[in-house]
């Protein structure tokens, strides 16, 4: 089936050279160049991608990434600027799925998204096939539905938070790096950014623990990574 996606960006040779490069490889896409259109047109069609720039007119991307993420799991691609790490890290705290930065390669853009539905392919693939519940005191992980449970009621999880969370939890008391993180949850090389998993370890402990500051379910090991502790 083909995959529609979604460009929200107010330089129009930016929509251009995407929309060319995307339909090229076999996209639908859809575009736009101010934020109120953009969760318009995210509410009305649903794509299966949305790529956002965060300086929109009308609503910023990062008011659209709140708005969508309260409403649905919908991958999102944001545009940043280059250098603009806070920018990044707003924007993966609101629940965005990745980032881009300006000024980048098309081609390089369209392999992003590519790896992007490859990963949640290959996700559902590997939920289905070990499709075993994980129980850790309170917090019940159902990979076949994609569910997490914490005391009975059911906890909202963007899809990466979910990866990661079901990552850690196959692997307990097993210390992971960020970049084997990146490797192995998002499906990339490290390149020298680890704020993204920062951001989505941060964002778990607030949904799962008891107390987020002082973290008892995912632990940080200082100088290493993070490591899933078994409660049971």
């Amino acid at each position: 089936m083909t995959k529609t996606v979604l460009v929200a960006d107010d330089d129009p040779t930016i929509r251009d050279v995407l929309e060319l490069y995307l339909k090229r490889d076999g996209f639908t896409v859809l575009s736009t160049a101010d934020g109120r259109a953009a969760l318009q047109i995210a509410r009305a069609h649903k794509p299966d991608l949305i790529m956002l720039d965060l300086m929109l007119p009308q609503v910023d991307g990062w008011e659209i990434c709140r708005r969508l993420r309260a409403e649905s799991n919908v991958p999102i691609l944001m545009v940043t600027a280059r250098g603009e790490e806070y920018e990044r890290i707003l924007g993966l705290g609101l629940g965005a799925d990745d980032y881009v930065t300006k000024p980048f390669s098309p081609g390089e853009v369209v392999a992003r998204v590519k790896a992007i539905f490859r990963r949640i392919e290959m996700a559902r693939a590997t939920t289905s096939l070990s499709a075993d519940v994980i129980r850790s005191g309170d917090i019940v992980i159902e990979p076949g539905a994609r569910r997490v449970t914490l005391r009975g009621q059911a906890v909202t999880l963007t899809a990466k938070e979910f990866d990661l969370l079901h990552f850690l939890a196959s692997y307990p008391r097993q210390v992971f790096t960020r970049e084997q993180l990146l490797d192995q949850v998002w499906g990339y090389t490290y390149t020298g950014e680890t704020s993204t998993v920062t951001v989505h370890v941060r964002h778990l402990r607030e949904k799962l623990e008891l107390d987020p500051a002082n973290p008892c379910l995912i632990e940080t090991v200082w100088g290493v990574g993070y490591r899933f502790n078994d409660q049971t």
